[in-house]
């Protein structure tokens, strides 16, 4: 891929016709958003860890030779602000951070809409029914497909108590917020063989989970997870194309992810 002139990208597919005429992706006809978190001191982690977001300066300021110069070093589990979850995290034999197909990552997107339900309960988990009620009104999910799921939790960023349901450090038996639910998950992973596993809270699996089905469900088949996404509410129910790369990490089991949704103008 290289940029052409006005925003237009140049896709260049290799195929059995070697002549055919390349296809072209023009950014100007879609609208950008930005689905993630900025890292900082006010991100948000699993309440278990032992360590948080940190920046060092090593150089900030003029040089001898009179230019200015910055650097710093950064530290972070892989496990906090928006970030990918690979297979590898809840499967020995899943896939690690460096190995997620890239056509997994980057891929049609879906956004299902329970912020009424999770307004009324804050441990709402997304049901089969729910996914099949989405598709009667807005079509079938197809495979490869990543499906993202709204509860609006993101309003609650980065005040940890609001977004987590408890802010008690070392301590993540009193957490409460909205997630997938086990039979949405398989109907999902299992049957519409989606790409990936989207949301706008802190895990895939509920606040009050204790076993996380939905991790174990989503990583035996190798689907990775986008936790703690922002601003679903921009994008529409379908037609957006998601682009969500974690640093690649080797032998990862996650990483922080900087990932963007291309959204059709009208």
């Amino acid at each position: 891929m290289r940029p052409a002139a006005t925003g237009v990208f140049l896709f260049v597919i290799a195929g059995a016709v070697p002549l055919a005429q390349p296809s072209t992706f023009d950014l100007s006809r879609h609208r950008i958003v930005d689905l993630s978190h900025a890292y900082g001191p006010s991100t948000v982690y699993w309440p278990t860890s032992p360590t948080k977001f940190t920046l060092e300066t090593l150089a900030k300021g003029k040089t001898d030779a009179g230019y200015f110069y910055a650097a710093n070093t950064v530290c972070t589990p892989e496990h906090g602000g928006t970030h990918l979850d690979a297979p590898f995290h809840f499967s020995e034999s899943g896939r690690t951070t460096e190995q997620i197909p890239l056509e997994q990552l980057i891929a049609p997107a879906v956004v299902i809409d329970v912020t009424a339900h999770a307004a009324r309960e804050r441990d709402y988990r997304l049901t089969s029914a729910d996914v099949v009620q989405f598709e009667r009104s807005h079509g079938p999910i197809a495979a490869g497909t990543i499906v993202l799921l709204r509860t609006g939790w993101s309003r609650h960023w980065p005040n940890a108590k609001a977004y987590l349901g408890d802010d008690t450090p070392g301590d993540a038996s009193r957490l409460s917020f909205p997630s997938y639910g086990a039979d949405a998950a398989k109907l999902l992973v299992e049957e519409r063989k989606v790409a990936a596993l989207g949301i706008d809270t802190a895990s895939i699996d509920y606040g009050k989970s204790t076993d996380f089905q939905v991790h174990r469900i989503a990583a035996a088949r190798n689907v990775p997870g986008l936790e703690n996404l922002t601003n679903l509410d921009q994008l529409p129910a379908r037609g957006a194309t998601v682009i969500a790369l974690p640093m690649k990490i080797e032998k990862g089991s996650g990483g922080p992810l900087r990932a963007v949704a291309l959204v059709p103008q009208k």
